[in-house]
């Protein structure tokens, strides 16, 4: 293409050397990290596979220090600053059990709170009544959890 005095020739754009960039950022960031090989990922599932059936298994088996569970019943206000909850409680033969007994208020803060011990003696289950001494009017009085106590 001859060119007169006139025209100009429009420069083409000059296209980066795809090479050159990746070399570039390959020295300012270090090489792009590779993927684990197939190999490598099937022992890495297999391992959680296995992790996760031991896991299964181990929360299957009982625990040896027993079980127990608790349902509320009910609560009434037998005087002003006080609260009277029942409930039911089922724990394994021969265990020690503790539960801890709350009343709340109306915007669900505890005003009043009791832990009952139930010896081994106790029947496997029973229904208990608790009564708290609370520091604001409550709503609502029940259990909050139970747990069988350890090293008798």
């Amino acid at each position: 293409m001859s060119t007169s005095e006139g025209q100009h020739e429009t420069p083409t754009p000059q296209q980066p050397d795809v090479s050159t960039s990746e070399s570039r950022l390959a020295n300012r960031y270090g090489a792009p990290k590779r993927g684990l090989s197939r190999r490598a990922r099937i022992v890495a599932v297999s391992a959680a596979v296995v992790l996760g059936a031991v896991g299964v298994a181990w929360a299957s088996f009982p625990s040896s220090t027993g079980t127990v569970t608790s349902k509320d019943v009910g609560f009434t206000f037998p005087e002003d600053g006080l609260v009277a909850v029942d409930f039911q409680v089922d724990k394994s033969a021969g265990s020690t059990a503790a539960c801890a007994v709350q009343a709340l208020n109306e915007s669900y803060a505890v005003v009043g709170w009791k832990t009952v011990v139930l010896g081994p003696e106790a029947p496997d289950s029973s229904t208990h009544q608790v009564v708290l001494r609370i520091d604001s009017p409550a709503v609502n009085g029940g259990v909050n959890t139970c747990w069988i106590v350890d090293g008798e």
